[in-house]
């Protein structure tokens, strides 16, 4: 029988839901290890992920989408691949994604998904995710049960970014469905299947070509005309393409952050009922919670890298041309960093120093919105109710019989099941 740590993570449905024991025992061999069989590296150290993750001069985040699992379109040759990347960069999947840039080209399109998040916008999208969220509880207590994923957390995340990007309320609908058709990142079976012209992306790309052409024909007073006339740092306008993609990166990275972190909280909510009676005690205590479960169970399992060029991390020698799988759940469980790194604890020492959005230029835009979202829906689901429990009558057997997203990239529930109890005094409506 083949070894745990020798098993290929990225074909393996068995390790894909549920890494941890994986990269337990990966670890084990090394902070950085090369699986025998297998033409990748995986690091779960946490030091020496954190060192590829800000060394952008030797490590490329072109295979940042595909994984380290998928074949190179190319033969490395020498010491330095940067002209062999450069020149088949097209080759690679998701290679016009902001995610899988490089050098300048990411430097200037991350700078204007940075304007989306100044602190103004997210205090104006604040106010919408209070009411929207208010609704969408309020709704699920009245009726007792709710399956939060599909009902409450994809189509509230959707409808955040839909807001912060000032999509027409008409079209958010289109959205909506369109989102929860996609497969997460990196799914095994995730392709959509079909006419690529009904591909929930090409169509939300369709409506993001019309809005951007319409706003620079027409401007108005409102965040799409912002977005359609955003600048470069040096004043120059994007083109109409970078800003489609990075329309379609917003909703598609951002919803499955988000939505699968709110989903893994409530998990552990009904799994320690007396977790969930000391947040609702005291709601200033859930941002210190989130990060612990960010820092064990966050949604983003690894991030891809390729050596540029012959590189020294950690002591281990890592040639130019070799695929790189860092495992951020693997790192945010060292036990070199984190005491009992498989126990939640709330108020961990330097909690928001886990790599769950990652680090270095690739850290994630949208941490700041992810945690405000799922903070404030945390926050209305506890002070709406006096208990949140598993509805026994979909799970059985509770949470073992919850299931897992098959994807390399995000680790998430696919459905969670929930029976709601109004506070003592009140029934539902």
């Amino acid at each position: 029988m083949q070894a745990l740590a020798e098993r290929d993570y990225y074909t393996d449905y068995e390790v894909l839901r549920n890494p941890y024991g994986y990269f337990d025992a990966v670890r084990e061999k090394g902070p950085i290890y090369k699986p025998e069989g297998q033409d990748y590296y995986v690091v779960t150290g946490f030091e020496e992920a954190l060192a590829i993750m800000r060394n952008h001069d030797a490590f490329s985040a072109i295979i940042n989408l595909q994984g380290a699992g998928s074949p190179l379109p190319f033969t490395p040759d020498g010491p330095d691949i940067n002209d062999q990347i450069a020149a088949h960069r097209q080759h690679f999947v998701g290679w016009d994604l902001v995610s899988n840039m490089d050098d300048d080209r990411h430097t200037k399109l991350r700078a204007l998904i940075n304007t989306l998040f100044v602190p103004s916008r997210l205090k104006a999208s604040e106010e919408f995710i209070n009411r929207y969220c208010g609704e969408m509880v309020g709704k699920a207590v009245a009726e007792g049960k709710v399956e939060l994923m599909s009902e409450i957390a994809t189509p509230f995340v959707t409808m955040v970014v839909a807001d912060l990007l000032g999509v027409p309320m008409e079209d958010r609908k289109v959205f909506m469905d369109a989102i929860a058709a996609a497969p997460p990142p990196g799914s095994i079976d995730g392709k959509v299947t079909g006419d690529p012209a009904h591909s929930p992306f090409t169509i939300m790309a369709k409506y993001f070509w019309g809005y951007i052409a319409d706003r620079r024909a027409n401007p108005q007073d409102d965040i799409l005309t912002e977005f359609a006339f955003a600048k470069y740092n040096d004043g120059t306008i994007p083109e109409a393409h970078d800003l489609v993609q990075l329309g379609m990166f917003m909703f598609g990275a951002g919803q499955d952050t988000s939505a699968k972190l709110l989903g893994t909280a409530v998990k552990f909510l009904i799994a320690q009922p007396e977790l969930q009676d000391r947040l609702r005690a005291d709601l200033t205590l859930i941002p210190a919670f989130l990060e612990e479960v960010l820092r064990l169970e966050g949604s983003t399992k690894q991030e891809g890298r390729l050596a540029r060029k012959d590189a020294t991390v950690g002591g281990v020698h890592i040639p130019a041309g070799s695929k790189i799988m860092i495992a951020i759940a693997g790192a945010n469980r060292d036990p070199r960093r984190w005491e009992n790194p498989n126990e939640l604890r709330i108020g961990r020492p330097k909690i928001a120093e886990h790599v769950a959005f990652g680090r270095g230029k690739h850290t994630c835009a949208g941490a700041p919105l992810a945690r405000a979202e799922v903070r404030i829906i945390m926050e209305k689901l506890l002070a709406s109710t006096s208990n949140i429990d598993i509805d026994r009558d979909r799970h059985p057997n509770g949470v073992a019989d919850l299931t897992y997203d098959e994807s390399f990239i995000i680790h998430g529930l696919t459905a969670l099941h929930l029976r709601l109890t109004p506070p003592t005094g009140t029934s539902p409506s």
